[in-house]
């Protein structure tokens, strides 16, 4: 199991019964990260072995990979590579494998989410020489700036397939714990809501510029604010959360501040929840910002 201590944000699941779908689905809503000893879906050992044989020529993906399932379209490999084609397929068949098995794990969902992105990151984590707003090891929640969700949650899963070195994160209080508490001391908030109107109207003209609703603006805004703020990284509350070599975890990341402070070699699958879906809405980010009127109230997504 990870290595963390009693009354943890992990709940280990490794041992799962699908009749449990919904206690799984209220478990990740409520902030905490679900944990698998070892990987539940199906993942080739050839697959992984391709993966990791990287570290020997790891010039060809010089950088964190990333593929779009709706177009089947990978990213970060040089399109002369000779192994293109072979991780185009090893993502695809890693994504398919990935939703099959949320679909069912998480039956709630199925037929409602949206699959998003998915991702190899190959790279060491600790010490990368990234910007501020681009740092891995701050704590942070997820905001996509390109792919507004407008109030939908971002649910992600990995793996951890090193197979000799644990994945190490910091993870904060939940979104409905942390961000009241932080608006009582300090309200925060974006301020450019002509910026907003604009962009809104470009995208009704069918330019390519992103509708961002004001949660969307607000989640951006926060995701960069807790990365700047000092004090956030150092005193709020957090746990180290330590996942083994062949182990895997899902988080709701628009939910629960975390930093990936140290790890190579991970695989990722991202999802996106619209609100109608969730078995607990009322500490989902965008009711609790709404509740506490830092965003106007917006149909259920």
């Amino acid at each position: 199991m990870a290595a963390v201590s009693s009354g943890s944000a992990i709940v280990d699941v490794s041992r799962f019964d699908l009749k449990q779908a919904p206690w799984h689905c209220d478990q990740l809503e409520r902030g905490k990260v679900l944990f698998f000893s070892h990987v539940p879906f199906d993942f080739p050992d050839a697959d992984r072995e391709f993966l990791l044989s990287q570290k020997q020529t790891g010039s060809r993906f010089h950088k964190n990979i990333s593929y779009r399932p709706a177009k089947d379209l990978l990213k970060g490999v040089d399109e002369n590579s000779p192994d293109r084609e072979r991780m185009n397929t090893i993502m695809r068949d890693f994504s398919a494998s990935v939703t099959k098995f949320v679909s069912q794990f998480l039956a709630p969902y199925a037929g409602k989410m949206k699959l998003d992105f998915a991702s190899f990151r190959p790279l060491e984590e600790q010490g990368r020489d990234l910007s501020l707003h681009k740092r891995n090891d701050l704590l942070h929640v997820d905001a996509f700036p390109s792919r507004p969700t407008h109030g939908a949650r971002i649910l992600r899963v990995f793996a951890n397939i090193n197979p000799s070195v644990g994945r190490v994160w910091n993870v904060g209080e939940p979104f409905h714990d942390f961000l009241p508490k932080l608006m009582q001391k300090k309200k925060i908030g974006p301020s450019n809501s002509l910026g907003r109107t604009l962009a809104h109207m470009a995208s009704k003209i069918g330019l390519p510029v992103p509708d961002r609703s004001p949660y969307d603006e607000f989640m951006l805004y926060l995701h960069d604010w807790l990365k700047e703020n000092a004090d956030f990284q150092k005193n709020t509350p957090k746990q180290e959360l330590i996942f083994p070599p062949g182990s895997a975890w899902m988080v709701y990341t628009d939910g629960v501040p975390h930093a990936a402070m140290s790890g190579q070699y991970a695989l990722e699958q991202t999802f996106i929840v619209p609100r109608k879906a969730l078995v607990t809405p009322q500490v989902a980010p965008c009711q609790v910002l709404e509740d506490g009127n830092y965003v106007p109230r917006a149909r259920a997504v």
